[in-house]
């Protein structure tokens, strides 16, 4: 059995910024995250051993918050901010600086007068800072989602892990439902996320099965699952090398190996020996 990597896969530059800046934060114990930093147990388990407390993402009340506050990468509406800051928190913005950009285009086409458009979950942190600001807008996750918009002009953006192929469905079917109205559109997914579909999409072509490594909540680390299946290549998630069974493999003569972006190199070095180690595997 041989094991091959994808040429992309990983942490992104946003994800690396923000763990160095709340792990290396002095202190630890009088910080709360907002959140999740990062969709990804193994680092949400490295905070919490270093005293860093975290709220639930469906339970962010200022209230119940410690006084120094992390933003998490996903980032918030500036409506969110405010509420922070006037319950007199100290804020430390780890937000990515590719959402924080989404998040500028969406104000600057609301104040221009367009109907924003959202192609993204309609549950995900990231998609609700996005939309905190703004007062009319609509999300679309699927092409059940959309609808001839009661506006002429038209703003569309999407959650910056969204897979491309999906986007392009998407902003078609609301440029055809919507003919004859102007529609500006900005592509915001982010580069890692883009790289790390087109290594999968490489990939896939040469394995008999897929293993990525991430989150289970991880919208990025998904749509990496989501994209094998696409392509009728069995694919298994897991969150690190423990959660590998043997029986999955059977049969399969070359493994494929990827990761999310919040996944850390430690885990996917530690899921990689885990596969080798499964039966002599032969190493490219």
């Amino acid at each position: 059995m041989r094991v091959l990597r994808a040429q992309a896969m990983g942490m992104c530059f946003g994800v690396k910024d923000a763990l160095e800046k709340v792990m290396g934060l002095p202190q630890p114990n009088e910080v709360t995250v907002y959140g999740q930093l990062v969709h990804n147990g193994e680092v949400t388990r490295r905070l919490e051993e270093k005293g860093i407390s975290m709220v639930e993402e469906s339970d962010r009340s200022p209230s119940i918050l410690k006084s120094r506050v992390v933003l998490t990468a996903h980032g918030v509406s500036d409506r969110e901010r405010l509420a922070l800051r006037n319950e007199g928190k100290t804020l430390i913005d780890t937000t990515c600086p590719l959402v924080r950009r989404v998040h500028e285009l969406a104000k600057d086409f609301a104040k221009r007068g367009y109907f924003v458009v959202i192609i993204g979950r309609k549950d995900h942190v990231e998609v609700k800072g996005l939309t905190g600001d703004l007062e009319k807008f609509a999300v679309v996750e699927n092409p059940e989602d959309v609808r001839i918009y009661e506006a002429d002009r038209i703003g569309i953006l999407c959650q910056t892990t969204t897979p491309p192929a999906l986007l392009d469905r998407l902003f078609q079917k609301i440029a055809r439902r919507n003919f004859g109205k102007e529609i500006r559109f900005v592509d915001t997914i982010c580069r890692p996320t883009r790289e790390r579909q087109e290594a999968v999409e490489e990939l896939l072509a040469r394995v008999d099965a897929l293993v990525v490594v991430g989150g289970k909540n991880s919208n990025n680390t998904r749509q990496l699952s989501l994209l094998a299946q696409s392509r009728h290549v069995p694919s298994f998630q897991v969150e690190k090398e423990g959660e590998l069974n043997p029986d999955w493999f059977k049969g399969f003569e070359t493994i494929g190996l990827t990761a999310g972006t919040s996944t850390l190199d430690e885990t996917i070095e530690a899921v990689y020996q885990a596969l080798v180690s499964l039966e002599a595997a032969v190493i490219k």
